[in-house]
């Protein structure tokens, strides 16, 4: 029996045709798997060192987190060391300080005690140069009225020089006599004289200190009147002529009817003031 050559090969072709197709599906199936699976391996690979990874960093965290807890437990003790610290420095300080302005008290009133005693020893001091001075005064005083001449013949010589025109000599004269015999009664005479010589020397403010004191330490002696008369006089030629009138005035008042009074009024009427004021 012959067989049918063309129609073999046909159906071999066929039957080729057929599987080829399959067969090339599964080579790619088989490669996607492969694929797969390698992928599947690298995924737990990289799962596997993910993990290790993560447990290392979570053991570093750890390590980290109890290095924190250590390290700020130690600045909480340093913190309670320091404020110790400053509390027991504060408390010296208070201590000091409390000692200091104990001192300060005691160096004060030391201060004090020695002003005190300064101030005693500086008038024990005063009083004794005083007494001092007081002896010395007195014996230069003594010194002098012992070689001083007696009164009556100073008080003379000087009044027989005033008139005699030796102004000068009866000038020392009079107040050597007011010097050495200040409370008799031509003490007030040797003031008037000494103001009767300055008025005539054009001393005029002068002359009134020394009819003042006329005025004042002997007001009933003998040249009271003179010397009121020539301080008013004086005070016209100074200038003040409301303080001379014045004076002139006072004169009237109290010597109505000595030569001094009529001197007085002739001085008014030439000045053009009334003898008596408002």
């Amino acid at each position: 029996m012959k067989t049918n050559r063309p129609a073999v090969l046909a159906l071999v072709l066929t039957l080729w045709l057929g599987l080829a197709p399959a067969y090339g599906a599964s080579k790619e199936m088989i490669q996607l798997q492969t694929q797969v699976q390698q992928l599947q391996e690298q995924m737990t690979a990289m799962k596997t060192s993910f993990d290790e990874r993560m447990g290392v960093m979570k053991n570093l965290v750890e390590q980290n987190t109890d290095v924190a807890n250590k390290l700020n437990t130690s600045i909480k003790d340093l913190q309670t060391a320091i404020n110790k610290s400053q509390q027991d420095r504060a408390g010296q300080v208070d201590q000091i300080s409390g000692q200091v302005q104990a001192l300060n008290d005691t160096m004060d009133e030391i201060k004090a005690r020695l002003a005190t005693v300064t101030k005693q020893l500086q008038d024990m001091q005063s009083a004794q140069q005083s007494i001092q001075a007081n002896e010395a005064a007195n014996k230069a005083q003594q010194q002098m009225m012992a070689s001083a001449p007696p009164p009556d013949v100073l008080y003379n010589n000087a009044v027989r020089d005033y008139n005699g025109g030796n102004a000068s000599l009866a000038s020392q004269e009079f107040s050597d006599y007011i010097k050495f015999y200040p409370n008799t009664d031509f003490a007030g005479n040797a003031y008037f004289y000494l103001g009767e010589l300055q008025f005539k020397q054009g001393n005029y403010q002068q002359a009134v200190q020394s009819y003042d004191q006329v005025l004042q330490n002997f007001p009933s002696g003998n040249k009271a009147a003179s010397s009121q008369l020539k301080k008013g006089f004086a005070l016209i030629e100074l200038g003040k002529q409301d303080d001379g009138v014045a004076e002139l005035r006072h004169l009237l008042q109290r010597y109505p009817r000595s030569p001094e009074a009529l001197q007085a009024k002739e001085r008014l009427r030439k000045l053009g003031v009334s003898t008596a004021g408002r």
